[in-house]
């Protein structure tokens, strides 16, 4: 965690007033939490705007903003008044997000909350089939289990056993991915997960019992400083010689990551990535075109959500912006439900999302969340890669001191940590000998819901760069199986950090242009047909 004192640098000179608020806020945003991690991440305000540049806000922790797009109401900004600082080709002034100590385009975030327990190893202790979280582990809903039984098992059958346990069935569904059937359930009698799950210890038509883990993101209250003291903060603009010749000039990613040389060769055409998320905005400029089909592995109607939206433009953006695979389509599959700035998704709901991933053929499944480890949810990742489909993962926003988080230190995933502009390490980020690759996710532009757009940071947008340059070798060569993939990503890598694999960088910064030419060419070819998913609620 930052001290006070390195807080206070990154504001810059504020009045005496905003300091003294800015005292205030630190003192409360040192128990938030980060995006994806078991609490609160941090929102930000909107900062003083003017002209024609996009409108932005924040979603992933620490660095946040929103910008407002070419119909800004010039009127937000005072008479008289004009923010500080030099616009940037492409974006307008951005006032300074406060959530956790930290402001947009300033040095690193703070790490706001200690990362969870160094004992906690990220796997449930086993008991037979039976899965009981340690002490220390409370990322789970508090009165729900959730059961595996062998194959398409009969419906009496489980009734008897919830009967025995005094369980209330929720829902049940059949996969095929793991020849089971999963039932999430209801504890009576307000009996505590652990106990409830050592009952089931001789229960032979049980395959296995564990708790319906979660996976949380949620934003922070946020906090805005007098006008005449708000900063102005610059994201980071590319420098003109390595400004792409698409996209806009704010998205330093595509230069890092090769982007215009990759989209030479591919763009991703006819690659279904399925994005399991928060609601998409579907009616994004950025994103016309671009979505597949969808489904709702929680089945109720709720707004789209900035993550969703975000990692979706990452991916495929293909307007003002640019993503990593313009051309590939997206499978947009709610399974985070959103209740004002939080968004969490359970171990049946992603269990859900991925068995519908691959039941429709998505060759990249991305996963820009976190949470502990889940030995349902690691079964179901095993299998799906047998299918052929392309895990990629963020690994977190804990900090370097966290314990590996899941999935992406699952080793059937490949697990992605974040960088800056200059290469930097987030320092937010997660790593760990599990980390495969690195991708910018530090002050990355993505879109936003209600055609608006954001200035965001955080490993889930690097994950999301990497999926968008699988589908670009993928299009590149359809027969490539995830390991082939992986080795072909790790082995172009550019090395940062240690020389060879280190747990920050792994490998090193995702390459697409090298990691295209790197195809074999025995194992290029055209790209496959895709057939449209149905979408589904």
């Amino acid at each position: 965690m930052c001290s006070p004192n390195k807080r206070f640098r990154l504001i810059g000179r504020l009045s005496i007033s905003a300091a003294m608020a800015l005292v205030a806020l630190a003192a409360v945003t040192t128990a938030s939490q980060a995006q994806f991690r078991p609490g609160n991440m941090s929102a930000g305000p909107r900062g003083p705007m003017m002209g024609s540049g996009p409108n932005i806000r924040g979603v992933e922790p620490r660095f946040q903003g929103r910008i407002r797009s070419s119909n800004t109401n010039i009127s937000e900004v005072p008479p008289g008044k004009r923010p500080p600082g030099k616009r940037p080709p492409g974006i307008g002034p951005i006032g300074p997000i406060i959530g956790t100590g930290v402001l947009i385009g300033t040095a690193g975030p703070a790490i706001a909350n200690p990362p969870p327990p160094s004992s906690f190893s990220g796997s449930p202790r086993s008991r037979g089939g039976i899965n009981i979280p340690p002490n220390n582990e409370q990322r789970f809903v508090k009165d729900e289990v959730v059961l595996e039984f062998a194959g398409n098992f009969p419906q009496p059958g489980i009734a008897q056993l919830l009967a025995r346990h005094r369980f209330n069935q929720l829902e049940a569904q059949t996969f095929t991915l793991t020849n089971s059937t999963f039932v999430r359930a209801r504890i009576a009698n307000r009996r505590d997960v652990r106990t409830a799950l050592r009952g089931l210890g001789r229960e032979t038509t049980l395959r296995t019992g564990q708790p319906n883990y979660l996976y949380r993101g949620a934003q922070a209250a946020t906090f805005t400083p007098p006008a005449d003291a708000t900063p102005s903060a610059i994201p980071v603009v590319a420098s003109a010689g390595a400004r792409p010749s698409a996209g806009d000039p704010a998205q330093y990613a595509l230069a890092k990551l090769r982007l215009t040389e990759a989209h030479s060769l591919a763009t991703g055409d006819k690659v279904l990535v399925a994005v399991i998320d928060s609601g998409i905005d579907l009616s994004h400029p950025e994103l016309q075109g671009v979505v597949a089909g969808s489904y709702d592995a929680l089945g109720k109607f709720e707004k789209p959500h900035s993550h969703g939206t975000a990692i979706a433009g990452a991916i495929a953006a293909r307007a003002r912006l640019m993503g990593a695979a313009p051309a590939a389509r997206i499978l947009a599959i709610r399974a985070f439900g959103s209740s004002g700035a939080t968004a969490e998704a359970t171990t049946f709901a992603v269990l859900k999302s991925i068995e519908y991933a691959v039941t429709q053929n998505a060759r990249v499944i991305n996963m820009s969340f976190a949470g502990p480890g889940d030995p349902g949810l690691s079964r179901q990742l095993a299998a799906a890669k047998a299918k052929g489909a392309v895990l990629i993962a963020a690994s977190g926003n804990f900090g370097p001191k966290s314990p590996p988080q899941y999935p992406a230190a699952d080793p059937n995933v490949i697990a992605v940590s974040a960088t800056d502009a200059n290469d930097k390490i987030f320092k937010a980020s997660n790593i760990g000998p599990h980390i495969a690759v690195t991708a910018p996710g530090v002050d990355i532009l993505l879109p936003a819901p209600g055609n608006e757009y954001q200035l965001i940071s955080g490993t889930s947008f690097s994950a999301a760069y990497v999926s968008g340059v699988a589908a670009l070798v993928l299009q590149r060569a359809p027969g490539l199986t995830p390991d082939a993939v992986r080795d072909i990503l790790v082995s172009t890598a550019k090395d940062l950090g240690p020389r060879g694999k280190d747990a920050e960088y792994g490998a090193g910064l995702v390459d697409a242009y090298q990691a295209i030419m790197a195809v074999p060419s025995s194992a290029a070819g055209g790209p496959r047909d895709v057939a449209e998913p149905a979408t589904a609620r």
